[in-house]
Order: structure tokens, then C-alpha cells, then sequence
């Protein structure tokens, strides 16, 4: 009988011991605010995604060591898509109800966002999405950190244009929603400018492209017509090494047909022969080379954290600093992660960029940011040859395409509307 008690006891003690486990579980979660990282570790876009990871890595460290948020630690759940569109919802999913993020971290093509989108507004969550996109777009539960076209495309033609001499225009890129509306708000805005059709060369290829012989042989006998052509690329991932290795196969040189790149940044060129590059163009809001104290601090804590003095910074990476500041600041200021205070409390929240500016959340869920041209150098970086004198505001609607010329997007009450229609005086769907 004696044994049967102390069994029992024995029993009981377990059981004690492991409620506590449980409840000290649980009181650990309740003392962490989870962050959802939703970025491509494999496959086609891995070359850019990866290190979207690894800065939002930085970034959370870095904020912890400052006391984290609300007086709570930050804590990183990552998940791998693996560049599959529709995985990228199941992914946005789990991280939502399964592991309970108080907002999302990701994303790079446009695909992937329309992926995800409806899985955000369904659950009423937020993402944060750090990549220069098509514009046409705008969401309660989205912030668009990355530039809309009005701040990169518009500005690199514009800048082609005037300081180029460029008449004829090939508009090279990806197929899929990004390049191909990004293309169609260049070819209204070549049209408006006088551009006729038959200077205009519109090519689109698979990711993942690799072939590209007789796709550059077609340009350079475009570019063969006595006027000054260039070629705007919406290329994405690693298709773009196979392209600018063409280009120099076939002797197309910068001088003769410069290319403007929207996805090629500094992580692109690493490890990779520049050889081809030297010379053609990017557009972005920010480059490793910018020089600012921001900046220099940036890279140095860059550098300590993943410990490679040679990995380098870029754009989208500057959008993630951008934005989750933004959203550190606009949880303190609500007093909570709850997603509806956070939406209230995030438009007007101001951050320091790394240009030596300030970014400013607007209350179309884009934000304000400075326009950069860089010329690619021999050593994967950018020589700086243009800047906006100021900020430009992201537009979510484009005012070159006659379905969205008419339409603004504002969050605050009492509009809260992303299409609402100045036209007509209506809103088109609060959730679009």
C-alpha cells in the first residue's frame, strides 16, 4: 500500500512538474512578440531573397539589445517558400495562425505578393513588402517600403531620356504581374512623351531565363537604327547573369546600348564576373556607395553580424531598415501589435533612411524616398551620377493608365479606402 502512494505521489509530482513546464512555456511566448521572415532561402530567387532573411535577423538582434518592443523580446520565425508562388501563401498562413506573428517581414516578386494578399486581409494581419513593385495596389494590411513606379521607372526614363539622348526603348523583362504593368505604365508614359510604337521593342521571358542569343541579337539590330536605344530591365533573379553575359558576347558595350536595371543591385553582382556590367545602369532609392553617416553604421553592423566583411548592402535591404523601424515605432506608439492600432498609429511615423534622410509612412501604405541612377563599376558597386533633389511620395495609382488616373488610396479614417475614385466621389472595395 506504502508503494501504491509513493507511486501515486511520484505521479502527481510529474504531472506538477510538467504543468510548470507548460506554464513557463507559455509565459515565455506571452514575453515575446513573434515576426514573421517570409523570403525565398531556395530556388530561382534565392540570389536575392537570402539576404533579406539575414538582415531582418540583424535588425530584431539589434532591437532586442535595445530592450525589444512594448518591453518584450523579438522573436524571428522563419519560414522558406522556395520561390513557389502558392507556397508563399501557405507559408503567410501558417506564420498567421499557426505561429501567431504580429506582423510579416517579405516577399520579393509581385506574383508572390498577389500570392499572400488575400491570406493577409482574410486574417487581418500585416506585411511589409521591401521590393520596387508595379504600383496598382494598395491594402489595409500592406506597407509598400519599396519604391512604386513613380519612384524608380518613371525617374530612370525620364533620366535616359535627358541626359542619354535615348530615343528608342526596349522594354526587357520577366513574365509575370511586375514587369509586365510596369511596362505598360512605360509605354503610356513614352506614348505621352511622343515615342512612337515602332520605337518600342517589348520582350518577356520565363525566370529562371538562360538562352538569351538571339533575344540580345534582336536588340542589338533594334538598337542599329541610327537612334539612341536603351534597354529598361524588369529581369528578375538569376536570369540576369545570363543576360549581361550576352551582352558583352555580342559586343553590346554600355555606350552604345545602355541598360537600366530595376533588379540588379549589389547582391546580383556579387561573386559574378562585372566585366559586362561595367558601365550600364540602376535605378534604386539607395546604394551600398551612398555617403552617410546612417549608412556607415548600417554597414559596419552589417558587416559584425553576419561576420563577412565582403557581403554587401543593398536597396531592399535598406526597405526592411525603413519599415521595420516604422513598425517599432508605430507598436510603441499604439501601446500594442494589435493590427488595426498599428495601422492607425503607422501613418505619418517618420524614420531615418540611410541616405542621411527621412522616410515618412503616407497614408496610401507607401512611403517617401529619395531616387538614385547608379553606374555599375568593375567592382560590383555603383558610381552615383543622379539624385531626385528631394523625396518623392509613392503613388500607389499611376497617373499614366486611364483606369487608375483618377484614383487615390488613404487609410485614415474616415476615408479608408485604397481605390477611392476622385471622379466620382465613390470608393471602389475598402479592401483593394
Amino acid at each position: 500500500m506504502g508503494g501504491l502512494r509513493k507511486k501515486r505521489a511520484s505521479i502527481l509530482s510529474a504531472a506538477a512538474a510538467l504543468s510548470m513546464l507548460v506554464a513557463g512555456a507559455a509565459n515565455a511566448q506571452e514575453d515575446t512578440i513573434k515576426v514573421g521572415i517570409l523570403h525565398s532561402l531556395s530556388g530561382t530567387m534565392a540570389i536575392s531573397e537570402t539576404t533579406l532573411k539575414d538582415v531582418m535577423l540583424m535588425l530584431i538582434e539589434k532591437q532586442n539589445e535595445e530592450g525589444g518592443v512594448l518591453g518584450k523580446m523579438l522573436e524571428p520565425v522563419v519560414v522558406d517558400p522556395a520561390s513557389d508562388w502558392p507556397l508563399f501563401a501557405e507559408k503567410a498562413r501558417e506564420l498567421i495562425e499557426v505561429e501567431d506573428v504580429a506582423a510579416t517581414f517579405g516577399c520579393w516578386t509581385s506574383v508572390s505578393r498577389k500570392s499572400v494578399l488575400p491570406v493577409f486581409e482574410e486574417l487581418n494581419s500585416l506585411l511589409f513588402y521591401p521590393v520596387q513593385y508595379e504600383g496598382e495596389e494598395s491594402s489595409k494590411n500592406v506597407f509598400y517600403t519599396g519604391a512604386a513606379p513613380n519612384q524608380q521607372a518613371i525617374p530612370a526614363v525620364d533620366y535616359l531620356m535627358e541626359e542619354e539622348g535615348v530615343e528608342r526603348w526596349v522594354l526587357a523583362g520577366t513574365d509575370y504581374v511586375y514587369p509586365r504593368t510596369t511596362n505598360k505604365i512605360l509605354e503610356a508614359y513614352l506614348k505621352d512623351k511622343g515615342v512612337a510604337d515602332e520605337d518600342m521593342m517589348i520582350n518577356y521571358t520565363p525566370f529562371g531565363h538562360a538562352d538569351w542569343q538571339t533575344i540580345v541579337a534582336d536588340i542589338k539590330a533594334f538598337g542599329s537604327a541610327g537612334k539612341k536605344t536603351a534597354v529598361v530591365s524588369t529581369i528578375n533573379g538569376d536570369a540576369n547573369v545570363p543576360f549581361y553575359k550576352e551582352l558583352g558576347n555580342q559586343g553590346i558595350a554600355a555606350e552604345d546600348i545602355p541598360v537600366v536595371a530595376f533588379s540588379v543591385g549589389e547582391e546580383e553582382l556579387a561573386g559574378i564576373d562585372t566585366e559586362p556590367l561595367v558601365g550600364h545602369l540602376a535605378a534604386w532609392n539607395y546604394f551600398m556607395s551612398v555617403e552617410s553617416d546612417a549608412n556607415d553604421e548600417f554597414i559596419e553592423d552589417w558587416h559584425a553580424f553576419i561576420e563577412d566583411e565582403d557581403r554587401v548592402t543593398n536597396d531592399p535591404m535598406e526597405a526592411h531598415y525603413i519599415g521595420f523601424n516604422m513598425w517599432v515605432e508605430a507598436v510603441e506608439k499604439a501601446g500594442t501589435t494589435d493590427p488595426d492600432a498599428v495601422i492607425d498609429a503607422i501613418v505619418g511615423v517618420t524614420v531615418p533612411n540611410l541616405s542621411g534622410g527621412y522616410s515618412a509612412m503616407m497614408p496610401n501604405h507607401h512611403i517617401t524616398k529619395p531616387v538614385l541612377i547608379g553606374e555599375i563599376q568593375d567592382d560590383g558597386q555603383f558610381d552615383i551620377v543622379y539624385e531626385t533633389p528631394g523625396l518623392e511620395v509613392g503613388d500607389a495609382w499611376s497617373d499614366f493608365l486611364p483606369d487608375s488616373k483618377d484614383l487615390i488610396s488613404d487609410w485614415r479614417a474616415p476615408m479608408r479606402c485604397g481605390n477611392f475614385n476622385t471622379a466620382t466621389g465613390t470608393c471602389g472595395g475598402s479592401e483593394s
